[in-house]
Order: structure tokens, then C-alpha cells, then sequence
């Protein structure tokens, strides 16, 4: 199997412009949203209906929201709103990946050309790493991936 090109990008900390142009220069031709909810307010241009729009009409982006990527609210509640430790989240969401079995659901092919979507500005503390990390290992290295 030959590297399947995938990017990673968070909304926080840029505006519509400096995302949207990140993910035209990077030729994204999916978006594969990761986060378990993607509908707050607090989202602005990145809430789910707004951005499969906007990602349609700015470049023919498809949209897809893929929670089997997404941490549990329980996973999540610990780190964020009880301050949690990140090699406890980082554990907890790798053996989360590993029962749900992601590298047998999901297949390389259908990140090929896509960007996960995740809230966080950069990947060092943010679970769309982690997938690229875990589906890696997995897939025997085969994706090729750039953090927008």
C-alpha cells in the first residue's frame, strides 16, 4: 500500500480566512470531523451544518463527523473541566481506540486526501494526533501526515 496523505487542523486561536486558506494550500478534499460534539456555539464558523457549507462552497470539500475519532464525554470531562492529567487522557483515549477496534472499522483509503478537524490550535495536546499515532502503528506506517 502506497502513504495516504492526511493533515490534522484545529479552529481555535484563527479566524475563517487563515483556516479555510490552510486547507485550500494543503489540497484537502475531505474533512473529517472528530470531535464528539460539533454543534456548540462556541464554534462559530466550525459548527457542523456552517462548516460542511462553507468547506462545500469554498472548494467542493466534503464534510464527514466521525465520533468513532472522538474521545467519550467521560474522557473528556476529566481533562478539560477537572483539569486532568494528559498521560491519563492519553492512555484512557488509546484504549478506547483500541476496544473500538478503529483499525479494523475505518481503512486508510478513506483518509486519503482528508484533514481531521479537531477544536485545539495545535496537535500536541489534542486527540486528532493520537489517531494519526495509533492508525499508524496499526497500518504499518502508511500515513503521511502534515499538521496544518
Amino acid at each position: 500500500m502506497g502513504k495516504v496523505e492526511l493533515a490534522t487542523i484545529g479552529f481555535t486561536k484563527t479566524d475563517a480566512e487563515g483556516f479555510f486558506e490552510r486547507l485550500l494550500k494543503a489540497g484537502v478534499k475531505k474533512v473529517i470531523d472528530v470531535r464528539l460534539h460539533n454543534t456548540s456555539q462556541l464554534a462559530g464558523f466550525a459548527k457542523a451544518d456552517d462548516l460542511a457549507y462553507f468547506l462545500k462552497k469554498i472548494n467542493g470539500i466534503e464534510y464527514v463527523h466521525q465520533p468513532l475519532l472522538a474521545p467519550t464525554d467521560d474522557i473528556l470531562k476529566e481533562f478539560k473541566k477537572d483539569k486532568g492529567d494528559w498521560r491519563i487522557y492519553e492512555d484512557r483515549f488509546l484504549s478506547l481506540m483500541a476496544d473500538r477496534k478503529i483499525e479494523q472499522r475505518l481503512t486508510p483509503q478513506a483518509f486519503d486526501g482528508a484533514c481531521l478537524l479537531c477544536s485545539e490550535a495545535t496537535p500536541h495536546h489534542c486527540h486528532r494526533r493520537l489517531v494519526c499515532e495509533y492508525l499508524n502503528d496499526k497500518w504499518d506506517g502508511c500515513l503521511s501526515v502534515k499538521h496544518l
